[in-house]
């Protein structure tokens, strides 16, 4: 038997992650110089979308936010009790090139891994993306332990997926992406005189890249769900992820259009994770399917 755990930039409901029995751990944002936990399991997806609310309009009102690591400490505490309890660890991760949190999993896994006696195992998965890309292959991941795979097993049918897990999404105002490097501020500025919204991805190697730029956000938002139905692989055996961040109209009217071009087995919909949501911005909405690649049509 193993435990599932994934960062709470993974993006999945509390209600999901208890009906999976996927293992939360929580980054901790700054506002304005006051501590505030990424996941709250005692939520109800109402609730979490009015926290998100709350969040994004505070970004919008210019707060001063904050980002860390969940700390090495903190995944050996999580792992060393799952090993107490005579199980193994599968960790999903964050992209390493997003964000050093798969690092110091890393450092934790391989100290009490130095010092096992009891052979157990740690696996960690790299996820090359960030939000639902995470937390529905944790969903999947879960499926299959419940069908009695080890560890490795699941960790080993996993592993290829990450390349084809794809993650598409815009943004309501480029300033955010400028604050982290993403683009220049002089871009940013032009971008949003001329309301220019970019299309981006994740990348093969879990960098966010620019995947086309087009003008006004219904053309965003339909390009998203073109994106989506052009590009996934038996879309009846997947779960569709959508993250908004203060955007719940529109991300319910892309449920519905895909929905007409497509026979899907689920989707989530929910309010973007506040960790990775805080470096994007206010009405960012993204997308987390599996297709064949990585590399989508350019239409």
């Amino acid at each position: 038997m193993f435990q599932i755990f994934v960062d709470s930039a993974a993006n999945l409901p509390a209600v999901i992650a208890k009906k999976y029995n996927i293992n939360v751990i929580s980054f901790v944002n700054l506002i304005s110089g006051k501590e505030v936990t990424c996941y709250n399991p005692d939520l109800s997806p109402e609730e979490e979308r009015e926290k998100g609310k709350e969040y994004y309009d505070a970004m919008r009102k210019g707060c001063e936010i904050k980002t860390g690591l969940i700390s090495t400490a903190t995944f050996e505490e999580k792992f060393q009790e799952t090993f107490n309890a005579d199980q193994d660890v599968l960790y999903f991760s964050l992209s390493k090139n997003i964000s050093g949190n798969f690092n110091s999993a890393r450092l934790a896994a391989e100290e009490l891994l130095s010092q096992n006696t009891n052979r157990r195992k740690i696996r960690l998965i790299d996820s090359l993306n960030a939000s639902l890309a995470q937390g529905i292959l944790a969903i999947y991941a879960s499926i299959m332990r419940d069908k009695g795979m080890s560890v490795d097993e699941v960790a080993n049918f996993i592993e290829p997926l990450v390349g084809k897990m794809n993650g598409v999404f815009t943004v309501g105002d480029l300033k955010y992406l400028s604050r982290t490097g993403r683009i220049k501020g002089s871009v940013a500025a032009i971008g949003n005189v001329l309301k220019i919204k970019p299309i981006l991805r994740g990348d093969k190697d879990g960098y966010i890249v620019t995947y086309k730029n087009v003008r006004g956000r219904k053309s965003a938002l339909n390009m998203l769900i073109n994106l989506v139905c052009d590009n996934i692989i038996k879309p009846e055996e997947q779960i569709i992820g959508i993250a908004h961040a203060d955007a719940y109209e529109d991300s319910l009217y892309i449920m519905d259009k895909i929905k007409e071009k497509i026979k899907v087995h689920d989707f989530i919909n929910t309010s973007y994770d506040f960790c990775t949501g805080s470096h994007v911005g206010p009405d960012t909405i993204a997308l987390f399917f599996i297709g064949k690649d990585r590399e989508l049509a350019q239409s």
